[in-house]
């Protein structure tokens, strides 16, 4: 056999996904989806509370059932010695406890029902008071420890979850040793990791989340941490100080993994990294494209040369980070809390009382029942879309606030919420589902409109995920919102192919990662454009959404911005 494989781990928030893919073409082979069982029974969650933990057996059975059956369903004979390299991306920032054998503490009998010692998913956001203490303390620091993730801290990020998991529970604090990223602990496990203080750390979820940065020599030093709260003294010391970027080797599979797999041991484990990075690569990403990797939430991406981003330093995204998405250049991230989110709120909302009644209705077999849900789910957005795209808009048409899980960037904020103004008798679901979709546009122009302040041109847009490839309304409407055009990629797996393509990096079958890109690389589908008739209503609410948008940050926010 002389063709080449490897293989793309992609961690979505309730799923994982892998391929199996030809690295000398790109061409999927096989692909596999493994839906967390225990996170499917919202075990371990409290959405009143904004609690989302992820327990890692979740994790670890999606990675093997995935993998393995990718490699059964591929249909050649003898693939897993073909197969050179594996790489994984994860949502984030997703951290978890761990013991000095590099094992999450949920691993362990004492606190495997224990939602503290478990993954703590991006979407968590107990930990809004922590942010702001993080921020507050900086504001006062002879250093500036924030300037590479935009000046503000969010509750979504590394340190505020584990300042708040150590305060709420000091039982997980004792047995602590580290706290490590969902992207960090995979590759570790795969090579067989026992020392938690060898875990090799990705660039990309270090300089974004983590405060790392080669001008600090790291991460910021013990006293700026101690100093927040002393139960976070001495930590930092068993953290790490280097890190790599995602198209270097994290090691070798290990051969309990191997075996359980059925690969061979020379398979490499490329460095972990986050979905819209590794995203923003399969999906092609371009200098000052704005690659937009949307699902339940939106991660916005950008490179720059180094030379020409120089000493700018936007302020309010998720960071700036040299070699997070493609090695040797400038990667940005910013993004919306909630995207996808909005519209499943909504379609929840709708869903609700249908539900209800159809499980009460007596004489009908419960088989049918559950059919009859289950076609109101598949079709519910559907049916929004096309009669919310025929509606006629005005000024005073209804608007709303995209903020349902607060604000990512820009500038981020946890605290605030979502709203929906101008209802009045006739508005009906399709009317403020429209409102709903042209929130989330409104954010993500808010994101572009920064980059362009701050001194970072957006030449164009690219979009990525599930809503970018199954909603032309939606995608329409972004490019009328945006007056810019926006190409959509062909791939419906663009996280797991850039994670392949890192993983073909690593493996050394390609010198760098955008030769991968450029052999591997499926090409866009279509190209939505601006619809002349539509840019200038757009662009005249946009002003009434940012005035909205002033007066509900002024009702929700807290007294200080996190």
């Amino acid at each position: 056999m002389n063709k080449s494989y490897v293989i793309g781990v992609d961690y979505g928030s309730d799923s994982v996904r892998s391929v199996l893919v030809d690295a000398g073409n790109g061409a999927e082979i096989s692909s596999s989806v493994f839906y967390y069982p225990r996170w499917k029974k919202g075990l371990f969650c409290d959405a009143t509370t904004s609690q989302f933990r992820q327990h890692p057996l979740d994790y670890i059975e999606g990675l093997e059932a995935t993998i393995k059956d990718c490699l059964q369903k591929s249909g050649v004979p003898a693939i897993g010695q073909a197969v050179k390299a594996i790489s994984i991306d994860t949502t984030g920032s997703t951290p978890v406890a761990v013991n000095e054998q590099g094992v999450p503490l949920a691993l362990l009998d004492e606190f495997k029902d224990n939602p503290n010692a478990m993954f703590v998913l991006w979407k968590d956001h107990t930990a809004v008071e922590e942010a702001r203490e993080i921020n507050l303390y900086n504001e006062n620091s002879d250093v500036d420890y924030l300037k590479y993730v935009g000046g503000i801290y969010s509750s979504e990020w590394f340190w505020a979850k584990l300042l708040h998991i150590f305060r709420v529970d000091k039982q997980v604090r004792q047995a602590t040793f580290s706290w490590v990223e969902h992207c960090d602990y995979i590759p570790f496990l795969l090579t067989g990791g026992t020392d938690a203080a060898a875990i090799k750390r990705g660039v990309c979820s270090a300089g974004h989340k983590s405060l790392w940065a080669a001008e600090f020599g790291g991460l910021p030093p013990n006293a700026f941490f101690s100093g927040i709260d002393p139960v976070l003294d001495g930590l930092v010391d068993r953290l790490f100080s280097e890190t790599y970027t995602a198209d270097q080797s994290a090691g070798n599979l290990c051969p309990e993994w191997a075996l359980r797999l059925g690969l061979s041991t020379s398979v490499v484990v490329g460095i972990g990294a986050f979905d819209c990075h590794m995203g923003a690569v399969g999906g092609q990403i371009e200098p000052y494209y704005l690659s937009k990797v949307m699902g339940t939430s939106t991660c916005d991406m950008l490179v720059a040369p180094k030379e020409d981003v120089q000493d700018i330093l936007v302020k309010g995204i998720c960071g700036q980070v040299d070699g997070s998405i493609i090695p040797g250049m400038i990667g940005m991230e910013a993004g919306q809390s909630a995207f996808g989110d909005a519209y499943a709120w909504f379609k929840q909302v709708l869903l609700w009382p249908a539900k209800e009644l159809i499980s009460e209705m007596n004489g009908i077999p419960e088989e049918q029942r559950d059919q009859m849900i289950q076609g109101l789910e598949e079709q519910l957005l559907i049916r929004l879309s096309e009669k919310a795209a025929g509606l006629s808009v005005n000024q005073s048409s209804e608007l709303a606030m995209d903020w349902f899980n607060g604000r990512r960037t820009p500038d981020a904020d946890q605290s605030l919420k979502g709203a929906i103004t101008g209802l009045h008798l006739g508005t009906d679901a399709p009317r403020i589902f429209r409102a709903i979709v042209e929130a989330t546009c409104f954010g993500a122009k808010a994101i572009v409109d920064r980059f362009v302040e701050q001194g970072i041109p957006v030449r164009g847009l690219i979009g990525l995920g599930g809503v970018a490839k199954k909603s032309p309304f939606i995608m329409q409407m972004m490019a009328n919102v945006m007056n810019m055009p926006i190409k959509i990629h062909k791939s419906e797996q663009t996280c797991a192919i850039g994670a392949a393509m890192f993983a073909a990096t690593a493996a050394g079958l390609y010198n760098r990662v955008e030769d991968a890109m450029q052999a591997m690389g499926q090409g866009f589908e279509r190209t939505y454009v601006p619809e002349a008739q539509w840019v200038p209503i757009y662009a005249a609410r946009y002003e009434r959404y940012k005035a909205l948008g002033g007066f509900v940050e002024s009702k929700t926010a807290v007294t200080d911005t996190i």
